[in-house]
């Protein structure tokens, strides 16, 4: 998108996060532009999942509460010494997309997050459904220096990260769904997409995606699966600086003690919170079923399942759990 549409675009949810209605006459000369193109621009708005209505003679108003990203309130609720480089944009393909154009750039640690993301997609190329405003588009950049060899149980890793998060900002109740999921109540609330690129036997890099619904609209589409946000959670609306500030200062955290030690720490957490601990399951890997008890993972992030009185091991890959 070119940087002047994004700039005007950004400027227009600004002024209607003040709750107030705005003239498409007013609007324009906040931006020199005309009242037709203000209105090309709520057009593009309403397509990203942005909720602005209009009234003859009032002008355009939000239908939600719009909390804007900001690096400068993220940074407030990070620890001083941290020198992360925080990306806010307002609309890209996905933040993974961002971190891998722009990797010769970054440092361990730096991040992008977005409003919108067009192309969002999580595990198994799955589309990641991406309103406006509404979630946490997140993604960490890392490099491991030891390679591949350590890499095995990360998007686990990241899950607690992301948990641990959650409850600093006094939500409980979370639950972690093996390899990647963060449910609440049996409803998906996160999604974590970890991607890699090197070569088996050097430093590899990392690309750390996070989807977090925080206040999701009501007639989204696109999604078949039972879900829930945070607002529905709490009922009430969520800081996003400060949750990112708390998720960034959690990962910078833990990753360097998963570099060095793996799961092995983070064992007796994931199991306080396994969505299927003790639970029978079905295992789907590819044709293939597996029933059986899930016995929570191993220390390289494989999930143990018992079956017959025999305990095994599986992966990742095409593999999916099912609650019988």
């Amino acid at each position: 998108m070119n940087k002047q549409v994004e700039i005007k675009r950004r400027r227009i949810i600004e002024l209607l996060s003040s709750g107030e209605f705005y003239s498409g006459e007013i609007i324009g000369q906040h931006l020199g532009i005309t009242r037709a193109a203000v209105s090309k621009h709520i057009r593009s708005l309403n397509d990203l999942g942005l909720d602005i209505y209009s009234v003859t003679g009032r002008g355009y108003k939000l239908a939600n509460d719009v909390q804007l990203l900001q690096p400068e309130k993220i940074k407030k609720y990070m620890s001083g010494d941290m020198s992360n480089q925080i990306d806010v944009l307002n609309i890209v393909t996905s933040t993974n997309d961002f971190i891998k154009q722009n990797i010769e750039r970054l440092n361990s640690g730096d991040v992008c997050i977005a409003e919108a993301q067009t192309a969002g997609r999580g595990r198994q190329g799955r589309e990641w459904v991406s309103p406006f405003g509404c979630n946490l588009y997140f993604s960490m950049y890392w490099q491991f220096d030891q390679g591949y060899k350590v890499l095995s149980g990360l998007s686990l890793l990241v899950g607690i990260a992301l948990c641990q998060s959650l409850e600093k900002l006094g939500i409980d109740g979370l639950a972690l769904k093996w390899p990647n999921d963060i449910y609440f109540n049996n409803r998906k609330l996160a999604g974590i997409l970890v991607e890699i690129e090197g070569q088996m036997d050097s430093a590899c890099d990392c690309i750390i995606g996070i989807g977090l619904n925080i206040a999701m609209p009501e007639d989204v589409d696109g999604i078949d699966q039972p879900w829930i946000d945070l607002k529905q959670i709490t009922e009430k609306n969520i800081d996003k600086n400060r949750l990112v500030g708390t998720l960034t200062e959690t990962l910078m955290s833990l990753i360097p003690i998963f570099e060095q030690e793996g799961l092995a720490s983070f064992l007796s957490y994931w199991a306080r919170r396994d969505l299927f601990i003790n639970k029978q399951v079905d295992l789907t890997m590819g044709k293939k079923l597996i029933s059986g008890y899930c016995r929570g993972i191993g220390e390289n992030g494989e999930l143990l399942i018992e079956h017959n009185g025999q305990l095994n091991s599986y992966h990742g890959g095409e593999i999916s759990v099912r609650a019988r």
